[in-house]
């Protein structure tokens, strides 16, 4: 595989500049692994607080970086039992096993053949995203025919697919997102959505014939206090926001109103990913595509991605080097 495969590393703990090309051996396939010929990576909120030292779990820099992955498997190791060479597959890798890169060992057990009615660009942007949607509702528990759910960041990366998801399951869905939005939002499905900049969504849905059963939150900080007063008796509020919060008083205020309190950090998971990819084959989940970059301007595409201004998800694309695409650069909500 000649002198080895671009990728891209973090170079010290910082802003997006800190991000640096890089070449780097093809790495080799454990037992249980395979490797996978990168085509897109997925950009998510989760790779620049990473960057930036928010979230400090992997080790000191320089290392790779990158989540979402879509390709193709180039070898297989052994041991393994579900993927062979020329396959598509898409998934997660975790660092310091970067996705912005030409090639990525990844445990088949974090990947799922990709969906047969997408590209795999739109693959590269659901992983994460996905999953963190799909087990949120799957923690709240209370996400059926006929319950009432509200989404917020309802444009977002993970908000966006969650209003499919629920209205997949047959809930009634309300988002909140900026007035500029809010077709974007009714189309996925949504039955009412709340300009969160005009409309206290508190104060908007605490009548007892407005409360929800369930509140999938993106954005932690004040949301989280304020959606538990618009909460059934017994509904949940799912943080999935994962690490980096204080939640000391939220916990504190669910205990004391006997409501569920999920703090949520995604679990890959390739059996999940392959239920997601027969939705997508299904009609029943499609990913909005924001942004597409090259690798080398991976700093560019974290900028774009960490002004919590993108509609949908930014992916790289690894193949390729093309000009970035800049027409769906439009006025989203904020996506933390």
């Amino acid at each position: 595989m000649g002198s080895g495969m671009r990728t891209v590393v973090v170079r010290e703990y910082g802003g997006p500049q800190v991000l640096e090309a890089a070449r780097a051996p093809v790495p080799e396939p454990g037992p249980g692994e395979v490797l996978v010929k990168i085509a897109y990576a997925g950009v998510n909120p989760a790779d620049w607080r990473i960057r930036s030292g928010r979230v400090r779990r992997f080790g000191t820099p320089p290392f790779p970086i990158g989540l979402d992955l879509a390709g193709t498997v180039e070898a297989a190791g052994p041991e393994v039992t579900r993927f062979r060479p020329g396959d598509r597959v898409y998934g997660v890798t975790i660092p310091p096993r970067g996705s912005y890169a030409q090639y990525a060992a990844v445990p088949e057990t974090q990947l799922a053949a990709a969906p047969r009615h997408a590209g795999l660009r739109e693959a590269a942007a659901l992983p994460v995203t996905g999953l963190t949607a799909w087990q949120a509702l799957e923690r709240a528990g209370t996400v059926g025919e006929g319950s009432r759910v509200l989404v917020h960041a309802a444009a977002g990366g993970v908000g966006h697919l969650a209003v499919q998801l629920a209205k997949a399951r047959g809930a009634y869905v309300i988002g909140t997102a900026r007035e500029a939005n809010h077709a974007f939002v009714r189309g996925l499905g949504a039955d009412e959505v709340l300009d969160y900049t005009a409309t206290d969504f508190a104060a908007e849905l605490a009548a007892d014939d407005r409360r929800v059963d369930a509140v999938i939150d993106p954005i932690s900080s004040d949301y989280g206090l304020r959606s538990l007063q618009v909460l059934r008796a017994g509904g949940v509020l799912v943080d999935v926001r994962g690490t980096g919060p204080d939640r000391t008083a939220l916990r504190a205020r669910a205990g004391a109103l006997g409501l569920g309190l999920v703090e949520l950090s995604f679990t890959p998971s390739g059996e999940d990913l392959a239920t997601l990819a027969t939705m997508v084959d299904r009609d029943l989940l499609r990913v909005s595509l924001a942004r597409t970059y090259p690798l080398e301007l991976a700093a560019e595409a974290h900028a774009s991605s960490e002004s919590g201004r993108t509609r949908g998800k930014i992916v790289l694309s690894i193949d390729t080097d093309p000009a970035p695409d800049l027409e769906a650069d439009i006025d989203a909500d904020p996506v933390p």
